[in-house]
């Protein structure tokens, strides 16, 4: 597997379903077991973003040419504002084929993550020739959580469009571990990838990792799309200097250690295809 194309963006506004008096209907619902308060603030004022309307004008992008797609997953850690849709089946409405469609959440800054080790897994079948993972984050959420929750400072979707290869290029691994022994798991999957390898670590990662580390800090503000942002940025420039990067992040509320390396590819293996890294302003 390798990453054909990474595409970020971020959106200004907001979407018209957040003023939708069916999101307080979902929202109460969800929260009432809980005795959560509503943002009642925030409901009033209609904010926040549709996962399905940021991640249609960048598909796409992503997907020039009308090139079919076998597997789509959306991940994301804030709700949608979209309630009573599977917004990933939706969004097969706008790639070519029939792809397999669904959400990995709940996970936090991980979900990302996961949904790249989940189609490494389809593409190992031989059944699974490209893939979209679109990562997703609105900036608002419509009650007050009960433990503290990192809400992004605004609306972004990636895409990463991974297509199967001769040459691999991704590896994806995850673990439970505590916090005493991140640093130490970060530096041996930096080691291994070789001495030119750069580390890019999201915000769960901020004063645990080494600082003597080749490291590029994803932005605080952006919990779960920041590290993919960053990548979208400056995976072109690692690629034209042949070095290997080691994405990762950490949640201390689930002790998830989450990494993804990606090794550089051949010249020969990328001839004639779309550069990765094409960024899509606001």
């Amino acid at each position: 597997m390798r990453v054909s194309r990474v595409l970020a963006r971020n959106f200004d506004g907001r979407s018209e379903t957040s003023l939708d008096p069916d999101l307080r209907v979902f929202v109460s619902d969800l929260t009432r077991p809980y005795g959560v308060p509503l943002r009642e603030d925030l409901l009033r004022a209609g904010v926040g973003h549709s996962y399905g309307e940021m991640a249609e004008g960048l598909l796409a992008q992503a997907l020039p040419n009308g090139e079919p797609v076998d597997l789509l997953l959306l991940a994301f850690a804030i709700p949608d504002v979209r309630p009573g849709r599977s917004t990933a089946v939706h969004l097969t409405r706008f790639c070519a084929g029939t792809p397999l469609a669904f959400a990995v959440n709940d996970q936090g800054p991980a979900a990302a993550f996961t949904a790249l080790r989940i189609v490494q897994d389809y593409q190992r079948t031989g059944g699974c020739r490209r893939a979209v993972v679109l990562v997703a984050e609105q900036a608002s959420l419509h009650y007050t959580p009960a433990v503290p929750v990192r809400v992004p400072d605004v609306h972004c979707a990636v895409a990463l469009v991974c297509e199967e290869s001769a040459t691999p290029e991704l590896t994806v691994h995850q673990e439970t571990t505590k916090a005493g022994s991140v640093a130490q798991a970060v530096a041996g999957r930096l080691a291994a990838l070789g001495p030119e390898a750069v580390l890019l670590a999201g915000s769960g990662l901020d004063g645990i990792v080494d600082p003597d580390l080749p490291t590029v800090l994803a932005p605080a503000g952006q919990p779960t799309t920041g590290v993919w942002s960053q990548l979208a940025t400056r995976l072109p420039g690692w690629r034209e200097q042949r070095r290997p990067v080691l994405v990762a992040d950490y949640d201390p509320a689930l002790g998830r250690l989450s990494l993804v390396g990606v090794q550089p590819v051949p010249a020969a293996a990328t001839a004639g295809r779309t550069p990765v890294g094409v960024v899509a302003g606001r």
